[in-house]
C-alpha cells in the first residue's frame, strides 16, 4: 500500500511584505535576533495585506516573531551543517541548528516593535531586526512572553550570547563618521556588527587580509589584530559602497 500524499503537498505561500534594513548584504549581519540593538529596519506590507485593520491591536506589543523565507540561501540543502558556534568544523543535523541552508529556506526572528506607520499603507518599524533588506516575510505574530520565555530551557551547543571583540577605529574612519548626519548611530551600528566577528568561524584571530561589510551606504573596511593575546578589531576605512 502507497503512502497517501500529506495534506500540505504543493502548499504555496505568499508574502505579505518585505524588510528594508541596514543590511544591504548577507555578510555582516548578525546571527541571532536583538544582538545589534541600533540596527534599524521596516516591514512594508505588501497589497491586499497593507490595510491598517491588519494591524489593529498590534501596537499593544512590544516584540513580534517573524516568519521569513532566507531568500540569498540556495534552495539545495543537505542533512548536516557546520554551525558557526563549533568552529565552522563539527557537524550537526540541519533541524539542530539555525543554519540558513534549510528545506524550505523558512527563519524565524524575534524583533522589537517601535512603531506602526499606517500614512500610506502599512510600515512597521523594528529594532534588533537581523534580516537583510529585501527579505519576504510570510507572517506576524505577537510575542508573549509569559509562555515563550523559558529561561531555564537548555541551549546544547549555543549555551550563552557569543563573547563580543573590542572594536577600534582609525583615525581615517573616525573622520569619515564626524562628516555624517548618522555618524553617531553608524559607528554604534559598526561597533555592535563588527564586535560579533562576522568573519567565517574557521577564520579567527589575527589575520594580515582585509574584510569588507556593507551597512546602510557605506562599505566598512576592517581587519582583525592580536593585542594583549587577545583578538580586537580594527575598522580601516569606511567608504561609499
Amino acid at each position: 500500500m502507497t503512502n497517501p500524499t500529506p495534506p500540505a503537498a504543493g502548499l504555496t505561500m505568499q508574502p505579505i511584505g518585505h524588510i528594508e534594513s541596514d543590511f544591504p548584504d548577507k555578510f555582516g549581519v548578525p546571527r541571532q535576533p536583538g544582538l545589534a540593538s541600533v540596527a534599524h529596519a521596516e516591514l512594508i506590507l505588501t497589497t491586499p495585506y497593507d490595510d491598517p485593520l491588519t494591524v489593529r491591536g498590534l501596537e499593544a506589543f512590544s516584540h513580534l516573531w517573524l516568519t521569513f523565507v532566507f531568500h540569498h540561501s540556495p534552495e539545495r540543502w543537505t542533512p548536516l551543517v557546520r554551525p558557526p558556534r563549533l568552529g565552522g568544523n563539527a557537524k550537526v543535523g540541519v533541524f539542530a541548528s539555525r543554519s540558513t541552508h534549510r528545506p524550505n529556506r523558512l527563519g524565524l526572528s524575534l524583533v522589537e516593535l517601535l512603531a506602526i506607520d499606517t500614512g500610506h499603507g502599512v510600515r512597521l518599524v523594528l529594532g534588533g531586526c537581523d534580516l537583510v533588506s529585501g527579505t519576504p516575510v510570510l507572517d506576524i505574530k505577537p510575542y508573549l512572553p509569559w509562555v515563550e520565555a523559558r529561561p531555564d530551557a537548555r541551549a546544547g551547543y549555543a549555551p550563552a550570547a557569543p563573547s563580543l571583540l573590542e572594536v577600534r577605529f582609525s583615525d581615517a574612519a573616525e573622520s569619515t563618521l564626524a562628516t555624517r548626519p548618522d555618524g553617531s548611530s553608524l559607528r554604534e551600528l559598526i561597533r555592535q556588527v563588527l564586535a560579533q566577528d562576522p568573519r567565517p568561524a574557521y577564520r579567527k584571530g589575527a589575520e594580515e587580509r582585509l574584510y569588507g561589510v556593507r551597512l546602510r551606504d557605506v562599505d566598512v573596511r576592517f581587519r582583525a589584530l592580536e593585542e594583549a593575546q587577545a583578538t580586537l578589531v580594527e575598522v580601516v576605512e569606511i567608504v561609499p559602497s
